[in-house]
């Protein structure tokens, strides 16, 4: 393994365990036209949950999509500031270039958590992960349900990516479809956390064959959805599987 890799491995070692959820943590997720909110990168739950460090030239991407199209670069400040009603997208997307090494125990508790099939046949050694991360959130400007919530449906190309089937105001089930490189993803593992209360998901589903979950609607409150997927690769360069961290955060209204 180069020294260039073994650098990057030793920078993040330590911030794999207990990172799998990773976010983007709007201060509020509904706020008045004219006025700006906060935005956060947060990683972990419980106990380990802290604002992630991660250093600003491993994002690709950070920027929001507006009701009329627009299309904001947040990267600058870290804040939104919504000029119209309506649901605003954000998305944030890393680079692939952080890796963590997994002792064998501790990548056998992973997969198992995550609901990782392909990498089941790698249990009982040790493995090298190249990862990545995307995150969406909706904010909502305005009154919950006040101008277009189309933005709440809309596939962004990302690499994997959760995206609901109805905007959260609507009510019902709470539906999704995880799409992975374009595809609809089955067998994959989406967890539902309470961002007031995350210590454990509350709900967990396991994706069918058109990539779809359909779990209860939660109450009022900050929500996330959060879905984590790897492929084997061939090990030659010492890296055994590719991953990638999604995550959806969003409010549902009183």
């Amino acid at each position: 393994m180069s020294a260039r890799l073994l650098l990057i491995l030793c920078l993040c070692l330590c911030m794999h365990a207990r990172a799998h959820d990773f976010w983007v943590n709007p201060d509020s997720f509904v706020v008045s036209v004219g006025a700006s909110t906060a935005l956060s990168m947060q990683v972990g739950h419980g106990d380990a949950r802290r604002t992630s460090m991660i250093p600003s030239r491993r994002i690709r991407r950070f920027a929001a999509w507006t009701p009329a199209g627009e299309v904001i670069d947040l990267r600058s400040d870290g804040r939104l500031a919504p000029a119209e009603p309506g649901l605003h997208l954000l998305v944030l997307e890393t680079d692939a270039d952080a890796l963590s090494h997994l002792p064998a125990d501790r990548f056998d508790a992973y997969v198992q958590e995550e609901g990782l099939w392909p990498a089941a046949a790698a249990r009982g050694r040790d493995v090298f992960e190249r990862y990545r991360r995307v995150a969406k959130a909706l904010v909502q400007a305005g009154a919950p349900g006040d101008g277009s919530q189309d933005l709440a449906t809309k596939r962004l190309g990302l690499p994997l990516e959760i995206v609901l089937l109805t905007p959260p105001a609507d009510g019902g089930m709470l539906a999704a479809q995880v799409i992975y490189q374009g595809r609809p993803l089955a067998r994959a593992l989406v967890k539902l956390t309470d961002l007031d209360h995350d210590t454990q998901p509350v709900a967990a589903q396991v994706t069918d064959g058109e990539g779809l979950v359909r779990l209860r609607r939660p109450p009022p409150g900050h929500w996330l959805l959060n879905v984590v997927w790897t492929m084997p690769l061939d090990g030659d360069d010492g890296i055994d599987f590719d991953t990638i961290f999604s995550s959806l955060s969003f409010a549902i209204a009183p």
